[in-house]
């Protein structure tokens, strides 16, 4: 079996006791580079002489504190063994390399080690991307009960996560895809043999259904969107209905009080009469309740 080193967060020195002599001095800086990510590095796999050297990123959500962090695995892979180098992110957990070790057979060359690598790479990104499909659900669920505020800001940073996860995926597939299409080259003879590019094209696929998950999942936080949308000019339809059925109901009270009080000499027999003053109320209040009837059937009130 070939040799499998593993490191996390190594010291210049301990980096350099297991690298090739010839590495290239860009490689050595990104390996030798903080754990901090925004839109760099770019995840990539490719040849460098006799050896290849890979950046690999891995988003892992955190659902209770409604975040994302990126996971980084740097690749150096020789004739003879493979070298990882693991970045502990600021504020998360490394990337846990046990899963492709356990699956990497005694038989195998050191290109289906990286396989092995890669396809858990892969396979996380379809859980990412699951996990996000159902924080965008729950969100939906509760789109009625939520404040309105609060639902825009979770679905504000939703599309934020996307829009970086999308920046990290594209490349991750162009890289696996480069393998396929047989443009990884070594000096001396490929290290990654046809076997081991087969093995890669199912990477590849899942990579690819990865992205058509994540174009989902956009649709899916613009459906979150227009439902909350059409939610708040519901909430603002009901509440001018609510003011008109105010402003309807005061105003027969208000005609009839005007009419009995007009300041000029004219004659209304109501004035005169015994029962003139509680005939004037008896109006409004059966008015009133005239109109608070009919709003309540016409499902106003």
């Amino acid at each position: 079996m070939p040799e499998w080193i593993d490191l996390l967060d190594p010291s210049p020195e301990e980096l350099r006791r297991h690298l090739p002599k010839d590495i290239h001095p860009r490689a050595l800086e990104q390996l030798l580079a903080d754990p901090k990510h925004d839109d760099e590095p770019r995840p990539k796999l490719e040849g460098h002489g006799n050896y290849i050297f890979g950046v690999f990123l891995v988003p892992v959500l955190v659902p209770n504190e409604n975040r994302i962090y990126y996971q980084e695995i740097d690749l150096i892979g020789t004739r003879d063994g493979l070298l990882t180098v693991r970045k502990t992110p600021e504020r998360g957990d490394p990337f846990d390399i046990s899963p492709a070790k356990a699956a990497c057979r005694a038989d195998e060359v050191v290109g289906m080690n990286a396989y092995h690598l890669i396809d858990d790479i892969a396979e996380r990104y379809l859980d990412l991307i699951d996990g996000l499909n159902d924080e965008i659900d729950e969100l939906e669920d509760n789109v009625e009960d939520m404040a309105p505020e609060k639902t825009r800001a979770r679905l504000s940073g939703l599309k934020h996560d996307l829009l970086h996860v999308r920046r990290t995926l594209s490349p991750m597939r162009d890289a696996v895809r480069g393998v396929v299409d047989d443009r990884v080259e070594l000096e001396g003879g490929p290290i990654l043999t046809r076997e081991v590019e087969l093995n890669f094209a199912a990477a590849y696929d899942k990579f690819l259904r990865a992205v058509d998950g994540l174009e989902l999942s956009r649709d899916l936080v613009a459906g979150v969107r227009d439902y909350l949308q059409s939610k708040i000019a519901n909430d603002q339809n009901e509440v001018t209905k609510r003011l008109a059925v105010i402003a309807s109901v005061l105003l027969l009270p208000t005609f009839i009080v005007g009419l009995y009080g007009q300041n000029f000499k004219h004659h209304f027999p109501e004035l005169g009469w015994q029962w003139g003053y509680v005939w004037s109320w008896g109006l409004i209040v059966v008015t009133t309740i005239a109109q608070l009837v009919f709003f309540r059937r016409r499902g106003w009130i």
